[in-house]
Formats: C-alpha cells, sequence, structure tokens
C-alpha cells in the first residue's frame, strides 16, 4: 500500500498526517509545539516542492507514506489517478495507492501561517499561527488518519481518492 497525503503545500496538513500516520506524533495528546516544528518538511517547503512526491517513512505494516503538495491545480491528483490507472490496466502496477485530501482538516489560523510564513516570509507571524492551527486541527487530522487507514483495508479498488469531507463535521 502507498498512502498519499495531499494538501495545498504539502508542508502543513499532509505533514502532519503524515507524522500522525508513522506514530512520529503522539495520538493520544495535543503535540508540543517544540514536537510539530521537528516533523521534517513542517513548513520547509517551497513552490518548487508542489507536485513533488515526498517520502516520509515506513508504517507498521511496511506501507509507504508520501505527502504532496498539489497547489491550487485542481488537476494534479486525477492526473497521478489517471497515471496509476494507466500503469494497472498494463500491469506494472503491483500495489494499492491510496490519495487522501488534508485540506478539510485546515483552521483558518494553519491557512493565515501558512500564508505568512511560506508565501510573505514573515515567520515571526506565520510559525506561531501555524502551530496553534496544528494544536487546533489535531483531533481532525487523527480521524482522518484513521479513516484513510480504514479506506485502504476495506477497498477493493486498487487505486483510491479520498476527498475526506467527512472531516469538516
Amino acid at each position: 500500500m502507498i498512502y498519499i497525503y495531499n494538501c495545498y503545500g504539502g508542508t502543513h496538513s499532509s505533514a502532519l498526517a503524515a507524522a500522525y500516520h508513522l506514530k512520529k506524533l503522539p495520538l493520544d495528546r495535543e503535540p508540543t509545539d517544540k514536537e510539530i516544528l521537528n516533523i521534517d518538511v513542517f513548513n520547509k517547503l517551497t513552490p518548487k516542492d508542489m507536485g513533488k512526491l515526498i517520502f516520509h517513512g515506513y508504517d507498521e505494516d511496511k506501507n509507504e507514506v508520501y505527502t504532496l503538495g498539489r497547489g491550487s491545480s485542481k488537476v494534479v491528483v486525477p492526473a497521478m489517478y489517471e497515471l496509476a490507472d494507466l500503469l494497472n490496466k498494463k500491469g506494472g502496477l503491483q500495489t494499492k495507492i491510496l490519495f487522501s485530501n488534508t485540506s478539510p482538516t485546515v483552521p483558518l489560523a494553519m491557512t493565515l501561517g501558512g500564508f505568512f510564513s511560506r508565501r510573505l516570509k514573515i515567520n515571526v507571524i506565520g510559525v506561531p499561527l501555524l502551530i496553534i492551527g496544528a494544536k487546533q486541527a489535531h483531533k481532525k487530522i487523527i480521524r482522518l488518519v484513521e479513516q484513510t487507514k480504514k479506506s485502504a483495508k476495506v477497498t477493493a479498488s486498487k487505486i483510491e481518492v479520498l476527498d475526506n469531507s467527512f472531516s469538516k463535521q
């Protein structure tokens, strides 16, 4: 199984989801500022990294976990889906691929923090907002990761795209 968590920049909500998936962040409590900032790509990617698959590690079941920054494009994930489907039809796809959209978990503080930090390069404002947003979203992101893992176990499809609109509830 390959998990690909995706969001706008690939450096905040999807990075948090990958960290929770890989148990690099605690599941039983709110993460500390330091734990959030120690995530490998948290708030470190640039626009040049959009569209790149970033490998984060293997989970407890030896599944690969990646993140992807989509930018404002609505075609990146569908294009990747179509490529995977083509490989599957040609017999070249050996494992399931699950795309999981983390954008529905993003609170306003994280959106503003990302704008100030990544776009305007004003970290003194952006980073504290990102930390606040990460803490606000932690339960939703954990729930999203749990739902993503459950979907992976029950889907018969070789390639699955989860919009995750359930996370807005």
